[in-house]
C-alpha cells in the first residue's frame, strides 16, 4: 500500500502568499469554495492535487480553500492523538444526508414489511445477523473458514477445529454479550472482557496470557500493510490506561446538552476509529473497535444496527478501510475522512440488509403457499415452519437438535420435540444415526410429501 501524501502545511502557505502573492490571499479569502470538491466528496489532499482546480487557482490554492472552508465546520472531540493535538470532525451536507438516510432506516421503516417486526421471524433473523458480523469480522483479521462451514460450525456448537474457527466462535460470543450487557456503562473493564472473548484461543503461544490486557513496552507493536510498508506507530503503551479511560468516558456520553450533542452514530464511529488508532492489545483490536461499535449503537437503540454486518462490506475493500485511518492522521486529525468512509459503509450494509429481507419474504412467501395448501395449516409451531420452508428450498439439507436450538434460542428439549415430530409423526424429515446423534435430512420430494398427506 501506498502511504498517502501529507498534506501542505497550511499556516507556512498562508504566510508565503501574505509575503509573496497578496492578492492569491485576498482571492482565497473571497472564495466561496466549501468543504468537498464540485462532486461532494470529502477528498484528501493525496486525491485533490491531482484534480484539476477551479480557474485561476493553483492546486495549493485550491486546497488552502477547502481547508478554511472545513475548520469553519470543524468540531473539537476530547479524545487526542500521541502529540497531545485534540481530533475533530464537520459534517458537510454529504454527511448530514448519510447520517439522516441511515438514522430513518434505523428507526423503524423495515418494520412496515411485517418481517422484522414478527417476533419470532426477528429472532430468526437476528441469530443469522450475529452469525454473519462475527464471521466476516475474523475473516477481515485472516480467519480462511467458508461461510458455510462456519455457519455450520455456529450452529452445531461443535468445538473449533483451528485458529480460523475459534476467532469465529470467540467474534459470535462477543456479539451475544454486547447484547446481554448494551446498557450498562462502558469501562476498562468492560473493554478487557470483551477483548478476551474476541481472542480466547487465538492469540501466538507467548501471548496467550495478553487477553484481556494491555500490550506492554516490551510488545513491539505496529501497524504494516500486507506488502510490508509501515502505517502506523500507535501511543506508548504507559499512556493506554488513561487513553482508554477517555475512550469509555466519549463513549458513555451520549445524554449531552444542545449545544454539545454529537450524534450516537457519529460517536460510535469515532470510537472504533480511536480503538483501532491507540492500538491497546497485542492483536484482536479491530475485532474489538468493530464490537465497540455495535455496543454504542445497541445502546443508542438503533435496532436496526443488529441486524446489518459491517464487517462483510469493510472486507470487499480492506485498503479502503487503512487509508481513511491514514487521511485522518495525515491531515490534522480530521476524523472526518473516517466517518465519510463508515457511513457509506453502514448505508451499503443496510440496503445489503433490504435486499436480503426482499429475497427472504420472497422465499418465505413460496413456502408458505405450499404448506398453507397442505393439511399442515395450523399443526405446526412457527420454529417447525421455518424448518421446513428452508427444507423445501435445500433438498438433503442435513438438521441436527443443536444446530435447530442455535437458531431459534430454544432449549434442547424443545428443539428435540420439534425435529422428533415432524420425522417420527409427520414423516417429513428422514432420521438417521451418525455415532449417537441423530441427523434428520430434507427429502428431495418434500413438495410432493406434504401435498399429498392426509388431513
Amino acid at each position: 500500500m501506498k502511504l498517502p501524501l501529507t498534506p501542505p502545511d497550511q499556516n507556512t502557505f498562508l504566510q508565503r502568499l501574505l509575503s509573496q502573492q497578496p492578492e492569491q490571499l485576498a482571492q482565497l479569502l473571497m472564495t466561496g469554495i466549501g468543504p468537498c470538491d464540485a462532486k461532494g466528496q470529502y477528498l484528501h489532499w493525496d486525491k485533490l492535487r491531482h484534480l484539476n482546480p477551479p480557474a485561476g487557482m493553483t492546486p495549493e490554492l485550491h486546497w488552502a480553500a477547502i481547508k478554511m472552508a472545513r475548520k469553519k465546520l470543524s468540531r473539537s472531540v476530547p479524545l487526542y492523538n500521541k502529540n497531545q493535538q485534540a481530533f475533530s470532525y464537520c459534517i458537510p451536507d454529504t454527511l448530514m444526508r448519510h447520517l439522516l438516510w441511515i438514522s430513518e432506516q434505523a428507526t423503524g421503516s423495515i418494520e412496515a414489511d411485517g418481517v422484522v417486526r414478527d417476533t419470532k421471524i426477528r429472532q430468526q433473523y437476528l441469530i443469522s445477523s450475529l452469525m454473519e458480523e462475527s464471521i466476516s469480522s475474523s475473516q477481515l483479521e485472516g480467519a480462511s473458514t467458508t461461510r458455510r462451514v462456519a455457519k455450520e460450525l455456529l450452529r452445531s456448537g461443535r468445538k473449533p477445529m483451528d485458529h480460523s474457527e475459534q476467532m469465529i466462535v470467540n467474534n459470535y460470543r462477543a456479539m451475544q454479550f454486547i447484547r446481554e450487557y448494551r446498557y450498562e456503562q462502558l469501562t476498562p473493564l468492560l473493554v478487557f472482557e470483551l477483548h478476551r472473548i474476541l481472542t480466547e484461543g487465538t492469540l501466538d503461544a507467548a501471548d496467550q496470557d495478553k487477553a484481556g490486557q494491555f500490550r506492554t513496552s516490551a510488545d513491539d507493536i505496529c501497524v504494516f500493510s500486507q506488502d510490508d510498508v509501515l502505517l502506523h506507530v500507535p501511543p506508548k503503551s504507559v499512556e493506554l490506561e488513561q487513553r482508554l479511560q477517555a475512550v469509555c468516558d466519549f463513549a458513555n456520553a451520549l445524554d449531552e446538552t444542545d449545544d454539545q450533542f454529537i450524534p450516537p452514530i457519529i460517536r460510535a464511529i469515532i470510537v472504533h476509529f480511536m480503538m483501532g488508532y491507540d492500538h491497546p492489545f497485542v492483536d484482536g483490536n479491530g475485532r474489538t473497535a468493530r464490537a465497540l461499535f455495535y455496543w454504542i449503537m445497541s445502546r443508542a437503540n438503533y435496532w436496526l444496527m443488529e441486524y446489518i454486518s459491517i464487517s462483510r462490506v469493510i472486507r470487499k475493500a480492506p485498503a479502503r478501510y487503512m487509508k481513511a485511518y491514514l487521511y485522518t492522521e495525515t491531515d490534522d486529525n480530521d476524523l472526518t475522512y473516517f466517518l465519510d468512509h463508515q457511513l457509506e459503509v453502514i448505508r451499503e450494509a443496510i440496503n445489503d440488509l433490504h435486499q436480503y429481507l426482499s429475497r427472504k419474504m420472497q422465499e418465505q412467501r413460496e413456502s408458505e403457499n405450499v404448506l398453507n395448501r397442505s393439511s399442515l395449516q395450523g399443526r405446526l409451531n412457527h420454529r417447525q415452519r421455518a424448518l421446513l420452508e428452508h427444507a423445501l428450498k435445500h433438498p438433503g439439507h442435513e438438521y441436527t437438535i443443536r444446530e435447530h436450538q442455535t437458531a431459534h434460542d430454544v432449549v434442547y428439549q424443545t428443539a428435540r420435540t420439534d425435529l422428533m415430530t415432524l420425522s417420527d409423526h409427520f414423516r417429513l424429515l428422514r432420521k438417521h444415526k451418525i455415532g449417537k446423534k441423530d441427523v434428520f435430512i430434507a427429502p428431495a420430494d418434500l413438495n410432493r410429501i406434504i401435498s399429498k398427506m392426509p388431513a
